[in-house]
């Protein structure tokens, strides 16, 4: 009996579901922690947003070495031991000892210094040591299932990728409610971080598991490569670009602006968006109950706050899984300029009006599932367009340097949304440098040109 037929393609399905349902674990629920680590250890807005800048930069900087090691040494060994790593760093966040709450609450100097050294370990345990894992977990299985499926690549990629939403839906309410379980959290987020390692790491041994690469010349049952054009035997009149070849084209550095672009401010409200609504629905709680902007709100009242914010990532994150499998067809269609320009376009007015949106659960929670949408398509827009500029000889490669903006822009967007919000003390500032930075994808995107086709 030949492999093909012993090891189900599904399978490699399966285990790219659950490798990037963990990596939307680790990534896109983050702005739930924000203001119960600044509670527990005096951190600041900025000092917190670091953690996530930099576990973005890491885990985008990893992508690429990644896909090479994936094809050195296989997918599977490659997501397990990343994996591994991944939920190595993330536990150990639940190890960090928190200052004295006597010298927390007395605020100052004082608690400023008693955090400072705890704050370095969020950095290591979950910026570095957790996103080098993660990076290593995310990119060998978009590489491998498509494999199984050359019938239905744009799906089985879609596929892969479409738990970086699914575990951001599920991360951020779930994180929110053992936050505030008087048996589980009582107020503090390192139990979250503890029971989600651990689950973290059963998932991707179980992911690893699951990828496995194709036989040599394999090929679906009842399926054949569609012919060249012109028959068989006709010469190709072009050739695909070489990796070398592409990344000294001016449009592939275009497209990287424009990625880092949509990326820095996705990323940035991904970290965000649930602090601006606590603050903002908080205020006017505050008002309708004649209380002054010091006040501290009743524990049950900020409890149900801290819960109706943390739907806004909970629907981003479904926006941002759904897009990924359904905007493939509508490109082909139409073409990825016309969707890429509608939709950053679209982004531009949705984070003009992210701010005013904070007042009610249900505003922040629409604009959010908007953001997300369009923070989503971009995961199966841009491969696709770096597939039809360059080719797909070197497609690995290609997209493993173009998603390296990933990466920067995850840093610097939370990094800097963090310090503005800081300085102004409002995230007014924030989302509207969001906005302009976007106009400048769409000015970008509208105007680039494929670039010539190779002669073979």
């Amino acid at each position: 009996m030949s492999e093909q037929t012993t090891f189900p393609r599904w399978i490699p399905l399966l285990g790219g579901l659950l490798g990037s349902t963990t990596c939307g674990l680790l990534l896109y629920a983050f702005s739930v922690f924000i203001k119960p680590l600044q509670a527990q250890f005096g951190w600041s807005v900025p000092d917190v947003a670091l953690a996530y800048a930099i576990i973005c930069l890491i885990f985008g900087l990893m992508t690429f070495p990644a896909g090479r090691l994936s094809d050195k040494y296989g997918p599977r060994n490659v997501v397990l031991i990343g994996g591994i790593i991944m939920a190595f760093g993330f536990f150990m966040v639940s190890t960090i000892t928190p200052p004295d709450p006597a010298v927390i609450a007395a605020g100052g100097d004082a608690a400023k210094a008693a955090g400072k050294t705890q704050l370095y370990l969020l950095y290591l345990y979950y910026g570095v040591i957790a996103g080098f894992g993660g990076g290593c977990v995310y990119l060998p299985p978009i590489a491998t299932a498509p494999k199984w499926w050359p019938d239905r690549r744009a799906l089985a990629t879609g596929f892969t990728v479409v738990g970086l939403g699914l575990g951001s839906f599920i991360m951020a309410p779930m994180a929110t409610w053992m936050i505030n379980s008087p048996t589980i959290g009582n107020g503090s987020a390192l139990p979250v971080f503890k029971y989600v390692g651990i689950a973290m790491g059963i998932m991707v041994v179980l992911a690893a598991l699951c990828l496995k690469v194709p036989p040599a010349g394999y090929k679906p049952a009842g399926w054949n490569p569609p012919a060249p054009a012109g028959g068989s035997g006709a010469p190709k009149a072009y050739r695909d670009y070489t990796y070398e070849e592409s990344k000294k084209t001016p449009q592939f550095w275009l497209l990287w602006v424009a990625y880092f672009c949509g990326s820095f401010a996705g990323l940035m409200v991904i970290g965000l968006i649930a602090a601006h609504g606590i603050d903002a629905m908080t205020l006017v709680k505050k008002a309708e109950l004649g209380l002054d902007a010091a006040t501290k709100l009743p524990a049950d009242q900020a409890k149900a706050i801290a819960m109706a914010a943390a739907g806004a990532p909970s629907t981003l994150a479904i926006f941002n899984a759904l897009v990924r499998i359904m905007i493939g067809p509508l490109a082909d269609k139409i073409g990825t300029k016309k969707i890429f320009v509608a939709l950053f376009a679209l982004q531009v007015v949705a984070m003009l009006l992210l701010f005013p949106a904070g007042k009610t659960a249900a505003m922040l929670a629409a604009v959010a599932g908007l953001i997300g949408w369009n923070y989503g398509a971009m995961f199966t827009l841009f491969p696709a367009t770096t597939l039809q500029y360059f080719g797909a000889t070197a497609q690995g490669s290609n997209y493993g340097l173009l998603f390296t903006a990933w990466g920067v822009a995850g840093f610097a967007g939370p990094y800097l949304g963090g310090q503005l919000r800081a300085m102004t003390g409002s995230f007014f500032v924030p989302f509207i440098v969001s906005a302009v930075i976007l106009a400048v994808a769409v000015l970008i995107l509208t105007t680039l040109k494929a670039p010539e086709k190779k002669h073979a």
